[in-house]
């Protein structure tokens, strides 16, 4: 109730980004599941098709945020489309699961991020924004947990130890990241200038958010899942 409107209008457009991101890595990865050369692909384990995957993703991610929202408007949506398409090809092999797990899975995000946004909005200023040295090296050891999982196996005891840090420390890390990225985008929508020469660039602004919500998703859908073989 205390923001100037432009500021509620630029957390809503983030928001609205946000939606649309998440609508297209959804379109994006049914359509992957119907073509058996491209889920082929995402479910090989060989280290070339990780490290590309990487890669794209990597890639994509850094040249949305190069492009310029003001004078690029264009170029920066194409680029937008793009990076939630390569998203949506990487959780294409969760449609193994099953439509009716992983529309639970969608709606318990829901209710975590709901949650979660709502704390982060309701907090006091920069409560979590002092987190993030604590969430980068907690996010290396999840990486790492994660990709350590792909080929050790969980019913070794080292294996079920990194399964479990990926999974269950992957879903409390991303919570804590969402809280952190939440308050990053509401500090950034009332401290940067209307008039400024840096423009907001809600697309930017809701990259953080949308990453956290996708990686808890996976690990709900995994968790419901029991573990079946899905440790991307």
């Amino acid at each position: 109730s205390i923001w100037p409107q432009y500021v509620k209008d630029r957390i809503h457009t983030t928001y609205m980004y946000f939606a649309g991101s998440i609508g297209l890595t959804a379109l994006s990865a049914v359509a992957v599941s119907r073509s058996p050369a491209l889920m082929s692909l995402m479910t090989k384990g060989s280290w070339l098709a990780i490290g590309a995957t990487f890669a794209a993703m990597i890639g994509a991610g850094m040249l949305v945020r190069s492009i310029s929202y003001e004078n690029s408007p264009a170029a920066k949506h194409l680029a937008w489309m793009m990076h939630s398409g390569v998203m949506g090809a990487v959780v294409a092999p969760l449609t193994f699961l099953g439509g009716p797990l992983l529309i639970r899975a969608a709606w318990y995000t829901a209710g975590i991020v709901g949650g979660l946004s709502t704390v982060a909005m309701c907090a006091p200023s920069e409560k979590f924004l002092n987190m993030g040295g604590p969430l980068g090296i907690g996010l290396g050891f999840v990486l790492a947990s994660s990709i350590g999982s792909m080929f050790l196996p969980p019913t070794s005891a080292f294996g079920a130890g990194l399964y479990s840090v990926a999974v269950y420390g992957g879903l409390v890390l991303f919570g804590m990241f969402l809280l952190y990225d939440t308050q990053h985008v509401i500090k950034r929508a009332e401290t940067l200038p209307y008039y400024g020469v840096t423009k907001y660039d809600p697309i930017n602004a809701c990259m953080g958010i949308y990453t956290d919500t996708l990686n808890i998703f996976i690990r709900v859908a995994t968790m419901l899942a029991g573990g079946g073989g899905v440790k991307r």
